[in-house]
Parts: structure tokens; C-alpha cells; sequence
């Protein structure tokens, strides 16, 4: 059945509806908020491009019944007290957002997994009478496995409204230039503080090699990405290198993978590396724990002895400036 909003907006001004998307976060940081989010997360066809049956059977035989715990302690260590660390930023984001973009303009924002939802976000624009709708996922780099997946979760929703709105839908924005020229102001503003690494790592988050052979183009959007960082930044070859992080199960995903490049770097005598994860606009479990727990363990027991994390742009102004030119382009 199809839906329509119940008041009546026809004396009620349209404004431009931006939803910023990003990938969710749990309610708690326990099992039962985790394999809630987990089995949300996880059994979506773009992200694990398995047969369905197989699939359901690993997932609801082996990995809810023992990731939710590990993943829980995980989240212990990164949670503050305004909760989830991705969407706190995310919420200042859009707020942020909201204020630069002008009275023009709704900004809303939805998680494509957990709370508050894509159906949630779009409600709260078609509630302000907004007649086109600007969907913003904040993935730098194409993957059908996060870009691709949220499109889906916009389609699914809006085929049950009556009124279907105009629609924009970014699909990447890793080489736009005030894009990457946030991430060299942010940069050169770390640096100039803690002063400049041997070595600096672009880590992005992994995906199987086979979405790349199909056709997937991240691996090469992720590439740009960092060339043109350096680029900008004048860094040699020697002085900067492409990562990937966050592989699962035991097919072969994007490489290098960084824990093994930290390994590499400090049994090889550096002392010093910084790494950056310019495909998380938000600070988050993959970056928090992940990289500044996890990897910088990895260096340091290695024979690293300096390890920093720049921490993602999230709602720097920068960022928000790159943003709204990538919206009012």
C-alpha cells in the first residue's frame, strides 16, 4: 500500500531535502544491541554476496552466536557518554551541516543499519514538503557493498510512497577537490602540532578482491584518493603508502593489509608512522579500536616506537565546507 503524509502541504513552502547516510552503529555496547545490529548488518545480499541459503546458515549457526560478545567488548573501549562515537559526529554533522547549507534546505539523517534508519531520515523530509531529495552517502569511494547498498535501502523505501520525489543520489566524491583539500589541511594541521611521521599509511576499509575483479571500482577510487593527497602534500613514493584494513573470514580481500604493513614497518626499523583513514567521514569502531588500539599495538610489539592515528575529518569545518560544495555544485 502506498503512503502519503497526512497533513496537507500545500501552503507549505518545498526546501531541498539532504539525507546524509552513513553505515549505523548499535544502540549499546552489548551482545544483545550487537547481534541485533550485527544480523542487520550481515545479511545484507551487498555485503555478503554468498547464496542466500549458505549464508543464513554461517550466520545464524555460527557468527551471532559468537561475534556479538567480542564485538560488544570492542565497543566498550570507544563508547563516551553521549554513546556511539559515529553517531554523535554524524548528528553534529548534519546539524553543522544544516546551518551552512541555509534556510533553503532540510538536511535529515539516517543510518543505513540500526537507528535512526534511511525510512526515518526520509520521513523527516517528505514531513518538510521536501519535493527533491539529495541522498548523500558519506563514502568517499564507490562500493556496492556500502554506496551501492544504500541506494537500495532509498529505493525500497520509496517505492511505497505515493509522491515520489525528485532525486539525487552522490555516489562517490573521492576525487573532488575540496574534498581532498580537506584531508591536506588536516593533515598539515596534525603535523604541524605532533610534527611529520617516517612514514604515512592511507587506510581504507577492505573488501573481497572478487567485488574488484566483477567490476567493483573502490580499489581504484581508494588509489586516487591518496595519489592526489600526496600529490598535494609532496610526498615521495617512500614516504607514503596505500593500506587496507578491516578483512573478514579467510577469502583473499584488498591488499596490503595494514596490520601486516605495520608488522613489515616496524621489524624494518621505522620509528615512526601515522596512518589516516580517509574512507570513514566519522570516527568510528574501524578507526578508534581498530587503528588506534589494535594496529598501533601491532607496530609498537613490531619495533615501532611512535604510532599516531589523524583522526577523521568528522565535523571539522572543512568538512562541512566540502560537503556543502559538493551538494551546491
Amino acid at each position: 500500500m502506498y503512503t502519503a503524509v497526512q497533513e496537507n502541504l500545500e501552503n507549505k513552502a518545498s526546501k531541498i531535502g539532504i539525507l546524509l547516510v552513513n553505515l549505523g552503529t548499535p544502540d549499546a555496547p552489548t551482545p544483545v544491541a550487537l547481534r541485533r545490529y550485527l544480523g542487520e548488518f550481515l545479511a545484507d545480499p551487498r555485503v555478503t554476496e554468498l547464496p542466500r541459503w549458505l549464508w543464513w546458515l554461517i550466520l545464524h549457526g555460527v557468527i551471532l552466536r559468537i561475534r556479538p560478545r567480542r564485538a560488544a567488548k570492542k565497543y566498550q573501549t570507544i563508547w563516551t557518554k553521549n554513546g556511539s562515537p559515529l553517531l554523535s559526529i554524524s548528528q553534529t554533522q548534519a546539524k553543522a551541516l544544516a546551518i551552512a547549507l541555509g534556510d533553503k534546505f532540510t538536511v535529515a539523517l539516517g543510518m543505513r543499519y540500526g537507528n535512526p534508519s534511511i525510512a526515518a531520515g526520509l520521513e523527516k523530509l517528505r514531513q518538510a514538503n521536501s519535493q527533491r531529495i539529495v541522498v548523500l552517502p558519506l563514502y568517499p569511494q564507490y562500493s556496492g557493498s556500502t554506496t551501492g547498498s544504500t541506494f537500495d535501502a532509498v529505493a525500497e523505501v520509496l517505492q511505497t510512497w505515493r509522491r515520489v520525489p525528485d532525486l539525487g543520489f552522490i555516489s562517490h566524491y573521492h576525487d573532488e577537490p575540496a574534498y581532498i583539500q580537506a584531508l591536506v589541511a588536516h593533515i598539515k594541521t596534525y603535523w604541524a602540532k605532533h610534527g611529520i611521521p617516517d612514514k604515512l599509511l592511507f587506510s581504507f576499509h577492505g573488501v573481497p578482491k572478487r567485488f574488484v575483479i566483477a567490476g567493483d571500482p573502490y580499489f581504484d577510487q581508494c588509489q586516487k584518493t591518496a595519489q592526489l593527497v600526496a600529490a598535494q602534500m609532496n610526498l615521495s613514493e617512500e614516504k607514503w603508502a596505500l593500506v587496507f584494513q578491516s578483512r573478514f573470514g579467510r577469502e583473499e580481500w584488498l591488499k596490503p593489509y595494514t596490520d601486516h604493513t605495520l608488522t613489515a614497518l616496524g621489524k624494518a626499523g621505522l620509528k615512526r608512522v601515522d596512518v589516516i583513514c580517509p574512507g570513514f567521514a566519522a570516527d568510528c569502531l574501524e578507526t578508534l579500536e581498530e587503528i588506534n588500539q589494535e594496529n598501533r599495538q601491532v607496530f609498537l610489539k613490531a619495533g615501532g616506537q611512535e604510532f599516531h592515528y589523524i583522526p577523521a575529518l568528522n565535523d571539522k569545518s572543512e568538512h562541512i565546507q566540502a560537503l556543502v560544495a559538493l551538494l551546491i555544485k
